[in-house]
């Protein structure tokens, strides 16, 4: 059932296990592993946007870090089946979230929202940038006829998505920021003072030493190991495409509401 109102702690950790946004997750313990290792030998695409160097060659290290982070399993002898993502751990980073989101509000800072999980976290973003605008920040708009490889860069309802042949586009690359930062530089433009993203649109601007947070999923383990190094500021777990988008609103107004923007 739905929630009316802010929710409490509790309340939320519980509706995000029911929904399986945390708790047991759909993602199984065998493609976590995978993007672990797949990390750790040095395959730039599970770096999300990030430079990694070689910090992280032991897929031992992305682990223990994912257990500490996210709450996974930490038994490296557990390959197959069910993994979790900890719903107090996702709580604790919305929390650190919100302070951000707080400082923001209270500088009237420019603010740049991305995501390339447009099916699952748009509205989660959508509805921040709402907030924070009225608050009184600037929400970047981004350039025009931005183009990655994948497709155009453009803005729908104050979010940054990746679009081609006509639909939001999933992606995990760091190259629709890169051409964002690049196209505010080119225009004599301030970069945001806060980035809010997730995956490599969150990496990417981190890296660039922009002040970014993101959203995660328990197989992206770049954006935990950035948090735990301190390039990124923080890094949320989530499952980032559950079966309905609606069931981020609670989670939604509870990150507002600590950041008093609500």
């Amino acid at each position: 059932m739905p929630i009316s109102g802010t929710p409490s702690r509790a309340q939320l950790v519980d509706h995000l296990v029911r929904t399986r946004i945390a708790g047991d997750v759909a993602t199984p313990r065998e493609n976590n592993l995978s993007h672990y290792r797949r990390l750790a030998n040095g395959d730039r695409h599970y770096w999300l946007g990030l430079e990694l160097g070689d910090r992280w060659t032991d897929e031992q290290d992305v682990l223990a870090v994912m257990a500490e982070r996210v709450g996974v399993n930490d038994d490296a002898e557990h390959r197959y089946g069910q993994d979790t993502i900890d719903p107090e751990l996702t709580v604790d980073a919305l929390e650190r979230l919100s302070l951000r989101l707080r400082k923001a509000a209270e500088d009237r800072q420019r603010v740049l929202f991305a995501t390339g999980h447009p099916g699952g976290l748009l509205d989660v973003h959508r509805a921040t940038a709402a907030a924070l605008r009225a608050a009184g920040c600037e929400i970047v708009v981004i350039p025009e006829r931005l183009q990655t490889d994948e497709g155009y860069v453009v803005q729908f309802a104050d979010v940054a998505v990746l679009e081609h042949g006509a639909t939001l586009w999933h992606t995990h690359s760091g190259e629709p920021m890169r051409a964002i930062l690049t196209g505010l530089e080119r225009e004599g433009r301030d970069l945001p003072d806060l980035v809010v993203a997730d995956h490599g649109w969150a990496g990417y601007a981190a890296q660039h030493g922009v002040d970014a947070a993101g959203y995660a999923d328990c197989n992206d383990p770049a954006l935990f190991l950035a948090e735990s190094e301190g390039t990124l500021q923080v890094a949320v777990p989530l499952d980032d495409h559950v079966v309905s988008p609606r069931h981020y609103d609670p989670m939604t107004t509870y990150l507002l509401s600590g950041a008093g923007l609500l």
